[in-house]
């Protein structure tokens, strides 16, 4: 079978072009970067193990599973990230988050920052990445995400350091930055059902979705230093409301930012300088 018979057939089966590509990539042990290089071999035999590999990961593929987990990689803020079905798989909107963060530690030297319910890594792995400085901490409830997070920050030699923990709890800080991209959908949401091969509990929070914006809102501030932010991601509809938790608590500069596809992703805040 070539190449692109085996592409086509994927096609066939529900696989989308670009996640037949990578999936394939995967098969033949070639970076992800690399669809150039199919385009110009789609006469390429593939062997009869390469085959099975491919057509066995379609399979999974068009069940719903995450091209992610499939492969094990997963790229953010150009970080090639490992991750598997004990971490959700790391979103471009997120990337929104850690732009805003880096800029509100542009003036900050030396910061202390520490990224609430880690997963992956993500977010402490890209903000140590580009700020070398800092003094990065990172938490997660679940002792299997810190092991993604711990090899992944190992592999790529930046370091952070990780907790197991929910949330604030057991930190004291005073932090110049707490960022999180914690559970914000609404349980019993529909969109779940095509979640289903990620974590719910890094999901899910309660019956409108906010439970755990709400506690990491209320006890933020007593870890924040004066002049620190609190950086959240939430839900596409979720923006005003994070932003009235915000107010209620007491931050100042309360906004939201919008991400690349014009949706209100991330709301933060800062603690005032004085009180």
């Amino acid at each position: 079978m070539t190449l692109a018979q085996a592409l086509r057939q994927a096609l066939a089966g529900g696989v989308s072009r670009l996640d037949g590509h990578l999936l394939m990539l995967h098969a033949l042990r070639r970076p992800g970067s690399d669809r150039a290089w199919l385009l110009a071999h789609d006469d390429h035999e593939l062997t009869a193990q390469q085959a099975e590999l491919f057509e066995g990961l379609c399979r999974r593929r068009a069940a719903g599973e995450p091209v992610a987990y499939l492969t094990g990689c997963k790229e953010f803020f150009g970080l090639p990230l490992a991750v598997d079905p004990r971490v959700l798989v790391p979103r471009p909107e997120t990337e929104t988050l850690v732009e805003w963060a880096l800029e509100t530690l542009g003036g900050t030297d030396r910061p202390r920052l520490i990224d609430l319910g880690t997963g992956s890594g993500a977010i402490a792995l890209a903000l140590a990445s580009r700020r070398p400085d800092a003094r990065v901490e990172a938490v997660d409830a679940s002792a299997g995400a810190l092991e993604v997070a711990r090899a992944n920050a190992q592999r790529l030699r930046l370091e952070v350091g990780f907790r197991q923990g929910h949330w604030l709890q057991g930190c004291t800080g005073p932090y110049d930055l707490i960022a999180s991209n914690p559970p914000y959908v609404r349980e019993g949401d529909e969109h779940l059902a095509a979640l289903v091969h990620e974590p719910l509990a890094a999901l899910a929070a309660g019956p409108d979705g906010l439970d755990d914006l709400r506690q990491i809102v209320a006890t933020a501030p007593a870890r924040l230093a004066p002049g620190g932010w609190l950086l959240l991601e939430h839900g596409w509809d979720q923006a005003e409301a994070v932003r009235a938790l915000l107010q209620d608590a007491g931050f100042v500069a309360v906004g939201t930012r919008q991400d690349l596809a014009g949706i209100g992703r991330c709301s933060g805040g800062r603690r005032p300088e004085r009180g």
